[in-house]
């Protein structure tokens, strides 16, 4: 077996800059009491003005002025690592969040399906740079060292015949003991996790307890303790808090490209799709002005999709169409309706041009655009007449036709109501076929239809009455 570990150092900071349209911009987190506010985390804008993690607001107010302040929300932080977790379920049904500030799992298998280390760890590297998450990686033969190592070095990996000499080099205060072991085992003089290693064990466990044996096994693989598996919610539930209010659709579509974005990750992990989403715009609460209740706005698919492009794609469709009652403050995507996702099936040799949009994704588009009645689908019927011989059909179902059904020629643009051809006929292409039908119900025909070529070029549908000689009628055009 062979262990991952994603190191994510600065996950709140990034929970925070992640959906900001300007990162760069100087920002410090805060926590704290109100009387002793003190900086929690610093973007690099920050730390360029001379602010540091642990420095009180109010120094940091007297030392630079024009940055941001954002409070700490250690609930969103662990938000976003459940959101990762559940992207790396992708790679491993073995992950876990054991560890603080960490995702561990298990890729020993998985290298058949995504090739070896290097191309894996490239892998994770470039999609955890995507959804904005800094990180550092490791891989050891247990989830216990893989974590330790990335308190060296992002990158680094080793066996099993390197793996207590790579330990060995570790400095103790790195090696994920408690303070207090710590700075008891520094008192000592010991410096390097290879002198505890050589120091005996009796001992070591009389003046530190049972624990630190368990630690220093756990890390050789020794003894591994049991993990606790992750498993991948049923819905996905992700919020952004806005910071400001904001009045136009537009300046939501940063924010909820991020939420998208961070659909597809869930989806890819739990290999679904999503075929319902909400997006609920939250609305500010003032105590004297009348509360408007979140708006909600509803994202239907017809088919199973988790590509990031179409769903925020789609959202933005519906979202430009929603009335805003009031200013937003925050924005929620909420997705409970998760089917299994079947891709669609491609050509080996595709033809198609590379600008050129797949149906499915062309249909949703449209639908998003023109709403959930504007595309619809076309079915046969039985029925001679050729204004009554489809139907159309919600939600661009299609029909499959009878392939006894004898193949007639019929023009592909069939007028609403048929008119009086206006350009001179240059040959008749066919015909006639006449059609005699709708004694029944009061809509009777009696036709003789030509195909027609027109001094324009253009092949036309005509008709006149049965057996007359009368003007020719246009119904329809050939491509």
């Amino acid at each position: 077996m062979r262990w991952a570990c994603l190191l994510l150092p600065q996950l709140a900071l990034d929970v925070v800059l992640r959906g900001h349209a300007e990162p760069e911009r100087a920002l410090a987190l805060v926590d704290g009491p109100q009387a002793r506010r003190r900086l929690y985390a610093v973007n690099a804008g920050a730390r360029a003005l001379g602010l540091k993690p642990g420095m009180s607001l109010i120094a940091a107010q007297a030392i630079a002025d024009g940055f941001q302040t954002v409070d700490h929300d250690p609930q969103a932080a662990e938000h976003a690592r459940q959101l990762l977790a559940a992207w790396a379920y992708r790679y491993s049904s073995q992950v876990s969040t054991v560890f603080p500030h960490a995702i561990v799992l298990e890729v020993g298998r998985s290298r058949r399906l995504f090739g070896p280390w290097p191309q894996l760890r490239e892998r994770l590297a470039q999609e955890l740079h995507e959804l904005g998450f800094r990180h550092r990686i490791a891989a050891a033969p247990n989830p216990h060292a893989a974590r330790v190592l990335t308190n060296l070095e992002d990158g680094l990996c080793c066996d099993d015949d390197r793996l207590e000499a790579m330990l060995a080099k570790l400095p103790i205060e790195r090696s994920g003991f408690d303070a207090d072991t710590v700075e008891a085992l520094q008192r000592m003089g010991l410096r390097k996790l290879g002198a505890v290693f050589a120091l005996p064990r009796a001992p070591l466990a009389r003046r530190f307890g049972q624990d630190v044996l368990t630690r220093l096994d756990a890390l050789r693989g020794a003894a591994t303790p049991p993990l606790v598996y992750f498993q991948p919610p049923d819905a996905f539930d992700a919020r952004i808090e806005l910071g400001h209010e904001v009045e136009s659709s537009l300046a939501l579509l940063f924010p909820l490209r991020r939420l998208t974005t961070d659909l597809s990750a869930y989806l890819s992990g739990r290999d679904g799709g999503v075929e319902r989403f909400k997006l609920i715009l939250e609305h500010e609460r003032h105590a004297h002005h009348l509360n408007h209740p979140p708006t909600e706005v509803v994202v239907g698919l017809l088919a199973p999709e988790r590509d990031a492009t179409m769903l925020f794609e789609l959202a933005r469709g519906r979202l430009q169409q929603a009335q805003l009652p009031a200013a937003v403050v925050g924005l929620r995507l909420l997705a409970e309706a998760l089917p299994p996702f079947v891709p669609a099936r491609r050509d080996l040799f595709d033809t198609r041009p590379q600008q050129a949009l797949p149906w499915t994704q062309l249909r949703e588009r449209l639908r998003a655009r023109l709403g959930d009645d504007g595309v619809q689908g076309l079915a046969p019927q039985a029925d001679h007449r050729p204004e009554r011989a489809w139907r159309s059909l919600p939600g661009d179902v299609a029909a499959r036709a009878d392939k006894h059904a004898r193949k007639v020629l019929r023009p592909g643009w069939l007028l609403r109501e048929p008119e009086p051809l206006h350009d001179k006929v240059a040959r008749v292409l066919a015909g006639p076929e006449r059609i005699e039908s709708g004694w029944w119900d009061e809509g009777d025909v009696r036709r003789d239809y030509y195909l027609v070529e027109t001094v324009k070029g253009q092949r036309a549908w005509v008709y006149r009455s049965a057996g007359g000689d009368g003007p020719l009628i246009l119904h329809g055009w050939f491509a």
